[in-house]
């Protein structure tokens, strides 16, 4: 008989409100239903859009008694934590430009905080989120999507494990052809506030996916970036922001890199891929077939892995949901992330602590690395390519 393996469901008194994520918000769906997937916390309150009135009709919608649809940001934070049912977490899932104010008032107020990536726009205001995020011993999940894929953690543990010898050069490229055209003045709201300063911060392309190759690099390999060369390139006649990136890294174990990001790559849908080279061998992932990877030893033939079909570590196979054959794509990676999460909010409500060690899911400091990522690309560039300290 086909099984699929047991998905531990969090306890569902736990509660949560959103800010963002309101009417044509692609994020916030994905968001909620990663949530309802794990079946891990109720939505009971919210600000869905700057909008009062739109804001209000679409909590309404989902279900959300009046009471609890604020008007702004603050006035939640500040009315759930007077509660005594209160949220047990927020998420955070605005145009970049908001994040950082945002989780500050409800870090201030005591509640835990999820934020869609990147966690901020400049790195003192990262630094400053991790700071108070770990004075106030409360938890924070930086929702990096990509590392919540079963076939990402077995990746991070054969590394590690050394299966492929020590790292000598990474090869990561994302793709896509969305922004080929000036799609943000042809009534595409998501390409608007991408590519507008003001909302998005100092970069698009490599805020927006180039943020996940930075990430998805570090969990696949635990290397951290020593230095970095970039060049940003704005394509598109008359956008303000950067629409491709070619970027060199080295990290601190001496091994070395090479990114490519792209959102004007005709052809190409959303073609995240990773190739690790060590001295025993490589591994190479493509998030568009995320149930497979390959890795190729030298002297030896190379081999096909299949989540749900081949043997993975515990860590791995514990986010794996499905047999075999049975596609498991993006709501599935995402809803790993809050698994994980709601899992250890869980814990650490009963038992008044947590194994740092433990965490499945991308922490406040990953994302401050990230912002500190986007800001050295950023300096390159405009300083004529050149080499830029982490």
């Amino acid at each position: 008989m086909i099984t699929g393996s047991k998905i531990d469901i969090a306890h569902q008194d736990l509660t949560y409100g959103m800010v963002g994520g309101g009417p044509g918000a692609l994020i916030g769906e994905v968001h909620r239903s990663a949530i309802r997937l794990n079946q891990g916390a109720q939505l009971v309150c919210g600000v869905f859009s700057r909008d009062r009135d739109k804001s209000r009709e679409f909590g309404l919608s989902l279900g959300i008694d009046a009471q609890r649809l604020y008007i702004s940001y603050e006035e939640m934070a500040t009315k759930e934590a007077e509660r005594d049912d209160g949220i047990d977490f927020v998420v955070v899932v605005t145009p970049n430009a908001f994040h950082y104010e945002t989780c500050k008032a409800f870090l201030l107020h005591g509640i835990h905080v999820v934020c869609d990536k990147p966690l901020a726009i400049t790195p003192e205001e990262a630094e400053d989120l991790v700071e108070l995020s770990r004075r106030k011993q409360l938890l924070f999940a930086v929702t990096y999507t990509y590392t919540g894929y079963a076939a990402v953690k077995q990746i991070a543990h054969l590394v590690a494990a050394k299966a492929i010898g020590e790292i000598r050069f990474v090869h990561a490229e994302y793709i896509q052809e969305w922004l080929a055209e000036k799609s943000e003045e042809a009534g595409n709201p998501q390409a608007a506030w991408r590519t507008d300063p003001k909302l998005s911060g100092i970069s698009n392309c490599v805020g927006d996916i180039g943020s996940h190759v930075e990430n998805l690099v570090a969990t696949m390999t635990g290397l951290r970036i020593k230095r970095l060369c970039a060049r940003l390139d704005t394509f598109v006649e008359g956008r303000s922001l950067d629409d491709n990136a070619s970027i060199m890294v080295e990290y601190d174990s001496g091994a070395k890199g090479l990114y490519w990001v792209s959102q004007i790559a005709i052809g190409h849908d959303n073609g995240l891929k990773i190739r690790i080279c060590g001295s025993l061998g490589t591994i190479e992932w493509f998030q568009e077939d995320p149930d497979h990877f390959s890795v190729m030893r030298l002297h030896e033939p190379a081999q096909q892995f299949s989540r749900g079909r081949d043997a993975f570590c515990t860590a791995a196979e514990q986010f794996s949901r499905l047999p075999g054959g049975h596609p498991e794509g993006f709501f599935e990676a995402f809803a790993n992330i809050y698994q994980a999460y709601t899992q250890t909010l869980t814990n650490l409500k009963l038992h008044g602590k947590i194994d740092d060690m433990q965490l499945g899911f991308p922490t406040v400091d990953q994302g401050a690395d990230g912002v500190k990522f986007v800001s050295a690309c950023v300096e390159s560039s405009q300083r004529g390519s050149a080499w830029v300290e982490l």
